[in-house]
């Protein structure tokens, strides 16, 4: 076997911010990171996803475990041990990082690999920052028993803080994504008519996005009065509200948006409905900027959602939005995802992304919707993917 089977590019800067990445786990008392799920090895390698994994993890009696090692302060001895189908790709693209070795078959020999290559590197191995969600026990046990002594700590939060800022290619990709979900459903919702059912529209919008470059990841849609948003065969019929939520992911980074369809020419209720869902999104837009705490967008948009006539049956959420959906910056922890809302006390800053979704679940009218991906700017916000925003006109190139 070949001792390093994809040589380091020494002429490559490290892609993220190597300085905040020390202070990190400075602060959260670390001296190596050990990364092994796909996202936070994407970013801190630089590089694209190994394409054969892509979509999968298990392959025979293992599965795919990626994991780099960063020694706080000496990024020149961090290690990447990647699986031995990524070596033709890490040949043509060569990351930054000194090791490379795409030797590993599965999970435990390739954290056992990696760390035999960071001891020898003589690096501090006492404090030791592993993703506790994304190492299988297998792993961690290997893991356990190379480090004994080793204090294992959770660095979820070290990497997530590490994202929570957006470099200009990462907002350019994050608008891409977006964009390109829109345009995939208007088209889905301009080519197809009455009788169409919730099934075919999924599919047909999982073409559209992979016809423009994006990776399919999810359709929520809901239609007539029903709140249901699973892909069935139930049918939009004419007069029938569609509701159409989907994540479509460009290069990992994840364009997650919500737009309204009516079969016919949208009634006054409808139109104020949704029209009271723009006014709350148009809230919380204008409490984006930096240096605003990151609580002001609930603060704008509970405001607003008092005023409306439906707010007994309307919910609004907000969220990060990166390589993850409902990254930092966490702003609520009453939302349906469990976690601490440790940003709405903290102040925005440039290059934050946050999802901005107000939900009505209108008892007779169905559900109705608006989501949108937003970025802080230097002057204060920038929606990403803004078309399609009012009620867009089923069968309409039909």
């Amino acid at each position: 076997m070949q001792e390093n089977v994809a040589r380091a590019d020494r002429s490559r800067a490290i892609p993220f911010d190597a300085a905040k990445l020390d202070r990190l786990m400075e602060a959260a008392g670390l001296d190596v990171l050990v990364a092994t799920s796909k996202h936070n090895v994407q970013y801190l390698l630089g590089a694209e996803r190994a394409i054969f994994f892509d979509y999968m993890d298990a392959l025979g009696v293992s599965r795919y475990l990626p994991v780099l090692v960063y020694p706080k302060g000496a990024p020149d001895k961090a290690v990447y041990v990647g699986h031995r189908l990524e070596t033709h790709q890490r040949a043509v693209a060569p990351p930054w990082v000194a090791q490379v070795r795409t030797e590993s078959n599965g999970s435990v020999d390739a954290i056992t690999r990696a760390v035999s290559l960071i001891r020898d590197a003589g690096v501090p191995l006492k404090r030791v920052g592993v993703e506790m969600a994304f190492l299988p026990m297998d792993a961690g046990r290997a893991l356990s028993d190379a480090l004994p002594g080793a204090e294992l700590k959770d660095a979820l939060l070290v990497l997530e803080r590490l994202r929570a800022v957006k470099s200009a290619d990462e907002l350019a990709k994050l608008k891409t994504a977006s964009e390109l979900v829109i345009a995939s459903m208007l088209a889905v919702i301009a080519g197809h008519g009455p009788g169409t059912t919730k099934q075919q529209l999924s599919d047909a919008l999982r073409l559209a996005e992979a016809n423009r470059g994006l990776t399919f990841e999810y359709c929520l849609l809901a239609c007539g009065n029903s709140h249901n948003r699973a892909p069935s065969a139930q049918r939009w019929e004419q007069g029938d509200v569609l509701s159409l939520d989907s994540g479509g992911n460009y290069h990992g980074y994840i364009g997650d948006l919500a737009r309204m369809a009516v079969l016919g020419d949208p009634d006054a209720e409808l139109k104020d409905c949704l029209a009271e869902i723009e006014a709350v999104q148009r809230a919380a837009f204008a409490a984006v900027r930096p240096g605003a705490m990151g609580g002001d967008i609930y603060v704008a948009a509970e405001r607003q959602l008092a005023k409306i006539t439906q707010r007994d049956c309307t919910e609004f959420l907000a969220h990060g939005m990166g390589l993850v959906s409902h990254e930092a910056p966490r702003l609520t922890a009453k939302g349906p995802i469990p976690y601490d809302d440790t940003d709405a006390r903290l102040p925005l800053e440039t290059g934050m992304v946050v999802s901005i979704e107000t939900t009505m679940k209108h008892p007779k009218r169905g559900f109705i919707k608006l989501e949108d991906t937003v970025a802080v700017t230097a002057t204060g916000y920038e929606i990403f993917g803004e078309g399609g925003r009012g009620w867009n006109l089923g069968g309409s190139s039909l």
